[in-house]
């Protein structure tokens, strides 16, 4: 009795242990037939469907369901369902694993069946799918997906970007392509729907010779959503205040948006901030007569219709007031380039004065002449004829001397007598 008391708990412990196991079957109950003839086919670019049989030798008190589980995709992978199909948006880049069984849910006398199951091998070099996919919806009107390349992908890789969306009908290709620091797309993209509850949008990219692997991202609309700026922004100041007035972006209605205005103040850059809700108007009280201010504007789409963050980009800037120093400002403006042009003048004066100084110029020797000869002919022309012939006084005849050469004759005596040397005589004619 002590032996097999022992002996009996151990018994019990390990059918208890074996009916607690998952995968334990419990005594006497019918094993359900599993599934048959389980395939899938891509629907639309990341959809995948699964389909199957159902089992054969059902009893008619079953309520027969299927119970199936994805491994591979990050929503909820494990559902029940009465259908023979399945379709789940897959990342494709990944190998995807499904499995289904079938399953009595109203009576406990049969066991579940058997799982049967298949998987998906991925396309293309490991390492080559885009990363980082973001994608922006601007003003409803059209969305920018950026991504970069994968670590293992070619400088070369010339990526291909398409998109679809319950109600598009078939999928379409993004052809406005850019090229940066990273690779993005945009594409025109209105999807009518009055209660903001869009469909998602399935985003595909890929290469068209399937040496990368593709991969899938599915955006939400409503979260991605950013406004364009507000549109044509008026200032006025009335005294000590100032208002702007604006015009909401694209469609949105008008309780859908909320606005942030900035007023900056240009003596100090001290900045205002205004938050509107639901208005296109706003106004800033105290502020100095004599102070130049500029303001902006920016968009926001408010959580009732939409679940996105993102800020639009500022309006222009619009400046309005005057400062204290503006009259200084336009007096300065124009005196700089009035100097710089009578400070060249004086400049050029200066310079051309010290260059004749320096290199005073040479007299032209013709010059000269031509300038005496023109003096003695109006010298010449200048005195009366009469004066030149009478005036004068008689002519003296000029008289003439001759000169004679008279040589004396040689004496006949010699030794120490000396020549006589010879006179000249001067005769009047």
């Amino acid at each position: 009795m002590g032996a097999a008391g022992p002996a009996g708990l151990c018994l019990a412990l390990t059918l208890c242990m074996a009916a607690a196991e998952p995968g334990g079957r419990a005594a006497g109950k019918k094993v359900l037939p599993p599934p048959s003839n389980l395939r899938y086919s891509f629907r639309q670019l990341c959809k995948l469907k699964w389909t199957w049989n159902p089992p054969e030798g059902i009893s008619s008190t079953c309520d027969l369901k299927y119970f199936t589980e994805v491994n591979g995709i990050q929503e909820e992978n494990r559902k029940w369902t009465k259908e023979l199909f399945r379709e789940e948006d897959v990342p494709l880049n990944e190998e995807v694993h499904f499995k289904v069984r079938s399953e009595c849910k109203s009576v406990n006398t049969s066991e579940p069946s058997d799982w049967v199951e298949i998987s998906t091998s991925p396309k293309g070099v490991a390492g080559t799918a885009a990363v980082d996919i973001n994608c922006i919806w601007h003003n409803l009107e059209y969305m920018v997906c950026t991504w970069l390349p994968g670590q293992n992908a070619s400088a070369r890789t010339n990526y291909t970007l398409y998109y679809w969306y319950d109600g598009l009908g078939s999928n379409q290709q993004c052809q406005n392509y850019i090229y940066r620091d990273n690779f993005g797309c945009n594409f025109s993209l209105s999807i009518p729907n009055s209660t903001h509850m869009y469909p998602p949008v399935s985003i595909l990219i890929r290469d068209n010779l399937e040496e990368i692997r593709p991969v899938c991202a599915k955006k939400n609309p409503t979260t991605i959503v950013k406004p364009g700026p507000p549109r044509n922004v008026r200032v006025s100041k009335d005294e000590n205040e100032i208002c702007v007035e604006w015009q909401k972006p694209g469609t949105f209605p008008s309780h859908c948006l909320a606005y942030q205005v900035e007023l900056k103040d240009s003596n100090s850059d001290y900045i205002w901030q205004a938050d509107v809700i639901a208005s296109n108007d706003t106004c800033f009280s105290n502020v100095h007569p004599n102070t130049m201010y500029t303001v902006k504007v920016r968009a926001k789409v408010q959580n009732i219709c939409y679940s996105s963050n993102h800020w639009s980009d500022w309006s222009e800037e619009k400046s309005i007031g005057e400062s204290m120093d503006s009259t200084f400002s336009i007096v300065l403006k124009l005196a700089i380039p009035l100097t710089i042009v009578v400070a060249t003048i004086i400049l050029l004066v200066y310079l051309k004065w010290l260059k004749i100084l320096i290199y005073p110029p040479i007299p032209d020797p013709r010059q000269i002449i031509k300038r005496m000869l023109g003096e003695q002919i109006e010298d010449l022309q200048s005195f009366p004829e009469d004066y030149l012939l009478n005036d004068c006084g008689p002519v003296k005849e000029e008289e003439i001397h001759t000169l004679v050469w008279v040589e004396s004759p040689e004496s006949s005596t010699t030794g120490n007598e000396e020549r006589e040397r010879p006179t000249l005589q001067v005769k009047a004619l």
